[in-house]
């Protein structure tokens, strides 16, 4: 087997994950994703009490911290046919898009914006010529002269110390790095920005859900109750505490994410043609204004984009066993029906059979299986899910906020539509709808503010709490649009016990290997065509990959085939 250019572990994603590329010189023949983790949790809620289900599969990650917990719930309540009262959508609703809020800023500034920011240049810069850029941008009251400096003084300290710390190994001076020396300073002073700003806005998961990372939930509507003169229930003191959360949400995404957004990529518009992928776009759709299963009612439209064909959606059908399916064919998984066969997660099995490498090894043998993760397939086509989906679902159904937010965006950085399938146009779409939903959430509030108003403080409904009023069988599916995409919880329920229970996650669809047709997933199609500046500092893989914002522990779910521990780590 030839050698290949390796990038293990890639850095700044939660979980691990292996890329192999096959070079043609500097260019990128073929690339090959590998989830180096055991996928299990589900082997865990068998037999378990539906209603509790939520509180396992919620640990399957621990940075989207409520999205496995509102899939459980919405898969029992499916599956009970368990309607929730209208307060409990909104309070949903609003968890859900302070998660979307709080991650995409989260990725953006700490996990992605060191791709295109060159750290160490910033200490070129003039704090003077960095608060007339940044004050050419928006009116943020950090831009002064005064605070620019007192960052560059910061990092210079860093730098003279050796402790770069979070900053750290970072390929600085690489050549594909653009930026001015100004425009990475302004970028440094809101990466702390946002650290501080972070820390804040998680409030909300802590009033609704009682605490953050892992909020609360309760099949049936959320967990809290509302009542305005009441010290120990959602009261109006709280809710003022909302309303400044989503305050400071709306000013840093409008004064910081978005112009940030905008600057960074204006010098880098050649990536508006690198980084594609498959072609194939999916959503489950989201944030719905009635009951959960009217689809007609989502914010986020249900439906699959097919080679870049934006005038037509096709409808999918979460049910139906022929459409989705979860193959093994190159991964550490064995199905009883053996090779080629796919698995809708009603059926789905998570039986493991590790025959590859233990590290250290040279490379994979992508003959066979070479990942821990599944590859999910949509009527058997692979399907990149999230921020891109989202957005290009949104546009093509006509929603009026997003085609102006797209439109503008392709107008200022005078590039063309397709450049909505690139690696550019993926990191812009997460931007684009953070504005999108934390203009929402205000919306969300309001009619919260007026249905406790109107008198309706309701937020449980009780009517199927007693098991003994379940069916003997039952089975159901519990969807929503994650930050990284499409994610789906299907549940089997047997005499009031969990029979079966599969998650299908945003990174398994996307970082999935080849399927039994050969057919790549997203992150690997993505590579392909790539062209690496410097070989030995991939830089160039590293922006692509992380514009997916992997999340390798929701794709993998590590446990022991017992439950218990696989291994423990000592920090010495």
């Amino acid at each position: 087997m030839s050698k290949r250019l390796i990038v293990d572990p890639v850095t700044r994603i939660e979980g691990h994950l292996r890329i192999e590329a096959q070079m043609d010189g500097q260019r990128i023949a073929e690339a090959y994703s590998s989830g180096t983790m055991v996928r299990g949790i589900e082997i865990i809620l068998r037999g378990r009490d539906p209603r509790d289900a939520w509180a396992f599969a919620q640990r399957i990650c621990g940075v989207c911290t409520l999205v496995h917990g509102v899939a459980s719930v919405r898969a029992v309540e499916d599956a009970l046919d368990y309607k929730i009262p209208p307060n409990a959508q909104l309070i949903r609703n609003l968890m859900i898009a302070a998660q979307y809020v709080h991650d995409h800023v989260m990725h953006f500034y700490h996990l992605h914006a060191l791709d295109w920011v060159d750290v160490v240049s910033a200490l070129d810069a003039d704090p003077a010529a960095t608060a007339v850029l940044a004050q050419s941008l928006s009116n943020y009251p950090r831009s002064s002269p005064g605070y620019f400096a007192d960052m560059k003084k910061k990092l210079k300290t860093f730098i003279d110390q050796g402790q770069l710390g979070i900053f750290a190994n970072g390929y600085w001076g690489h050549p594909a790095y653009r930026l001015p020396p100004e425009a990475n300073l302004m970028a440094f002073a809101h990466y702390l920005d946002a650290l501080e700003w972070q820390r804040d806005v998680v409030q909300l998961h802590t009033i609704f859900g009682g605490k953050n990372p892992h909020p609360n939930f309760v099949v049936g509507g959320v967990p809290c109750s509302l009542d305005p003169n009441t010290d120990g229930a959602i009261n109006m003191e709280k809710l003022a505490k909302i309303s400044s959360v989503i305050s400071r949400m709306e000013d840093f995404v409008d004064m910081v994410y978005v112009p940030d957004t905008l600057a960074i990529a204006g010098y880098y518009k050649d990536w508006a043609s690198i980084g594609e992928g498959v072609g194939n776009f999916l959503t489950y759709g989201d944030f719905p204004t009635g009951d959960t299963n009217d689809v007609s009612s989502f914010l986020i439209p249900r439906g699959v984009i097919l080679d870049r064909d934006i005038s037509t959606i096709h409808e999918i059908d979460l049910d139906e066993e022929s459409q989705i399916q979860e193959f093994v064919d190159h991964a550490w998984y064995d199905y009883k029906d053996g090779a080629g066969t796919g698995l809708h997660p009603y059926k789905g099995e998570t039986e493991l059979n590790f025959t590859g490498p233990n590290p250290p090894y040279d490379q994979l043998n992508v003959d066979k299986e070479y990942s821990w993760i599944k590859s999910p397939r949509w009527k058997g086509k692979a399907m990149e899910v999230g921020p891109l989906s989202r957005m290009l679902m949104l546009y093509a159904s006509g929603n009026n906020q997003a085609q102006e937010l797209v439109n503008m965006t392709l107008n200022k950085l005078d590039v063309p539509v397709t450049a909505l399938f690139s690696t550019l146009g993926r990191t812009a779409a997460r931007t684009l709808e953070t504005k999108m939903y934390v203009g929402f959430m205000r919306g969300w509030y309001n009619d919260l503010i007026a249905n406790i108003k109107a008198g309706d403080l309701n937020t449980h409904n009780d009517a199927l709490w007693d098991p003994k009023t379940w069916p003997k069988k039952a089975q159901g599916v519990g969807y929503m649009e994650a930050p990284r995409g499409a994610l789906a919880h299907w549940i089997v329920i047997e005499d009031q016990k969990i029979a079966n229970y599969q998650a299908v996650v945003p990174t398994t669809w996307n970082a999935g290997p080849r399927d039994a047709q050969g057919q790549s997933g997203p992150y690997e199609a993505a590579l392909k065509g790539h062209v690496l500046a410097v070989p030995d500092q991939p830089l160039e893989i590293l922006r692509t990959i992380h514009s997916f914002d992997p999340c390798i522990a929701c794709a993998v779910h590590l446990t022991g085939d017992d439950g218990e521990d696989m291994l423990e780590v000592t920090i010495t």
